[in-house]
């Protein structure tokens, strides 16, 4: 198993994420999955880690775990990801603050942890899943705290290109 390619997925329990899985599975990875209702896999080829993403200790768990199992990680893909549309000066602090978590500080923590072990191997791939309403606002959907963390995170791509491209890890 640790010659076979390795992804962590996050928000992989639903929807998008849980696509990915299936079509990671089918091109031959191993998965490490995380949401926050995941249950335990069955599967020898996913390991499935519970947890909150926007906590510090749950981006440990997943590196560290999912690194001791298959030995490697070639790709992160950050989907774990809330939307809440309302119009802005109804958002309440609760709003903000689970947006904020999810969508930023779980970016931050894992990415920071997959970057460590990308930059031992010399290479990896990091996909970071947002909005197309952080660059193309829809009239009659309000989206600001959207707009807000995923704009962020489309803005944080870019700059970790730059950044760690020339290392092998675009």
């Amino acid at each position: 198993m640790a010659n076979e390619k390795v992804a962590v997925i996050t928000g992989a329990s639903r929807g998008i994420g849980a696509s990915l899985v299936s079509a990671y599975r089918e091109a031959g990875f191993n998965i490490v999955a995380n949401s926050r209702s995941i249950g335990i896999s069955t599967n020898p080829s996913i390991v499935n880690i519970p947890g909150d993403i926007g906590q510090a200790e749950t981006a440990r768990r997943i590196m560290s775990e999912g690194v001791e199992k298959f030995g490697r990680l070639d790709t992160l893909v950050n989907n774990a990801g809330i939307f809440i549309s309302k119009p802005f000066t109804q958002y309440t602090q609760a709003d903000y603050d689970s947006m904020l978590s999810t969508n930023i500080a779980g970016f931050f923590y894992l990415t920071q942890r997959a970057v460590e072990v990308m930059e031992r191997q010399g290479w990896g791939h990091i996909i970071n899943i947002t909005t197309t309403a952080a660059e193309q606002p829809i009239g009659g959907s309000p989206a600001l705290l959207a707009s807000l963390t995923k704009g962020g995170l489309n803005a944080a791509t870019k700059a970790l290109a730059i950044e760690y491209g020339p290392r092998g890890i675009p």
